[in-house]
């Protein structure tokens, strides 16, 4: 008796539910992986990536799933839980086939894919089947006026460009835009460094600020290294003071140098006094930019300030408050208010009146070993930091500490062995 394929299209199933046969969630569908079988052949899928609890992408066999459709993926057995390495013959459908330009084998011109279509034949493997692809430039004039056209193919039917090519990243960013900077870096870091790049290139400054904070340092280099030198300046002003510092800090002399030349004056200045503090003291860790407020501020305004999206919420714990002006180094520094004192007193109460005096600030030369043990000590989210004049010059926050005193590769560990096992990846 003859069995109808199971055809399912890649892009509708990113991020479903993975799980297993008694229906406990094993985590959320990422990519998926395709051998390819030469010229002639269509690719044969050989697995999934899921990302597990905890960030970590693992590989899934598709011998090990029993189901998939558009609102579920079932797979049988426990999952092998070592982070997932591509291997070279493999080729990650999202990261690396979507956007990628193709030339339509009828003569009409070029397509971008936008969509793969994978059928399960009667021997229970998987193949490419169809391309959904969106038609682009043509020599012709009547396909010209077909442009944006969207249609389905066959993956015969379709020329491959060279790997070599610049792939677009407009579809995989847009798929991504949900994820927070840190799980979006995770998944940069799996990437060939080519691809990483054009992702990069086409994410807003903003966000790629946001990324590249979330990634190890010989990561940032590569690819702040890779964008044009005035976009790498304007990316270097989204980012955090201290980030964008310890960045500059891996470069050469010369190319921070230059860098800094093109940032903004008052961007450029924070950096600068952040890049003479040795990176062990208080002055090497902290964000020249917390909160700061006089002491005629109210309560009110002291939460209207700690609402921005921007804060973290290490930095949004405690306003600091100084004697004009407010930017740093600021004037005579008098003390903190703390979140839930604000929470405590009526929105008119100045915060002259919520003043915590009795939490000494440290000093900007004070040791690492220092600010750990006064954050511990007194169970703070952040500390601040002044000069020898007494003037505020930053905050130091516990994320700071624990970044510094975590390995260098603590982005990409993954712990001990594996909790939950089945067999390794077939091929």
């Amino acid at each position: 008796m003859s069995t109808t394929p199971t055809r399912v299209f890649v892009a509708r199933l990113l991020g479903l539910d993975v799980f297993d046969p008694l229906g406990d969630r094993l985590g959320r569908l990422r990519d998926v992986v395709v051998l390819s079988r030469g010229s002639q052949g269509t690719p044969h899928v050989v697995g999934i990536v899921v990302e597990v609890p905890g960030k970590k992408r693992v590989f899934v066999p598709m011998t090990r799933i029993t189901s998939i459709d558009q609102t579920q993926v079932i797979c049988t057995g426990l999952v092998n839980l070592r982070r997932f390495e591509q291997r070279g013959a493999e080729t990650l459908v999202v990261a690396e086939m979507f956007d990628r330009r193709v030339t339509l084998r009828d003569g009409s011109g070029d397509a971008t894919i936008e969509d793969i279509a994978m059928d399960q034949h009667r021997s229970r493997d998987w193949f490419v089947s169809k391309l959904f692809v969106r038609r682009g430039h043509s020599l012709s004039p009547l396909s010209r006026l077909r442009r944006n056209e969207t249609l389905i193919i066959d993956w015969a039917d379709a020329q491959q460009g060279a790997r070599t090519e610049p792939q677009a990243a407009t579809q995989f960013v847009a798929n991504h835009e949900d994820l927070k900077p840190a799980d979006f870096a995770e998944a940069l870091q799996e990437m060939s460094d080519k691809r990483r790049f054009e992702v990069a290139a086409e994410l807003q400054d903003e966000r790629l600020a946001d990324v590249l904070q979330e990634l190890p340092e010989d990561d940032q280099v590569e690819i702040l290294s890779a964008l044009d030198i005035q976009r790498a300046a304007d990316v270097l002003e989204e980012m955090d003071p201290d980030d964008a510092a310890d960045l500059l800090g891996e470069l050469p002399s010369a190319q921070a140098e230059e860098l800094l030349q093109l940032m903004e004056p008052e961007g450029a200045e924070d950096v600068r006094r952040l890049l003479e503090y040795d990176e062990d003291t208080a002055g090497g860790l902290m964000t020249p930019v917390p909160v700061i407020l006089p002491p005629e501020a109210t309560v009110a305004e002291a939460l209207a300030h700690v609402r921005r999206e921007e804060l973290s919420p290490a930095l949004a714990s405690s306003i600091f408050i100084a004697r004009p002006p407010m930017e740093t180094p600021t004037g005579r520094f008098l003390g903190v208010v703390h979140i839930q004192q604000l929470l405590r007193f009526p929105p008119f109460e100045p915060l002259g009146n919520l003043v915590d005096k009795n939490l000494e600030p440290l000093s900007d030369q004070a040791h690492i070993s220092e600010v750990a043990r006064t954050l511990a000590t007194y169970n703070l989210n952040s500390l601040p930091v002044v000069n020898d004049a007494g003037r505020l010059v930053g905050a130091v926050t516990v994320d700071d500490v624990l970044d510094h005193l975590l390995p260098d590769d603590w982005r990409a560990h993954d712990g001990e062995a594996p909790i939950r096992r089945l067999g390794g990846r077939i091929g």
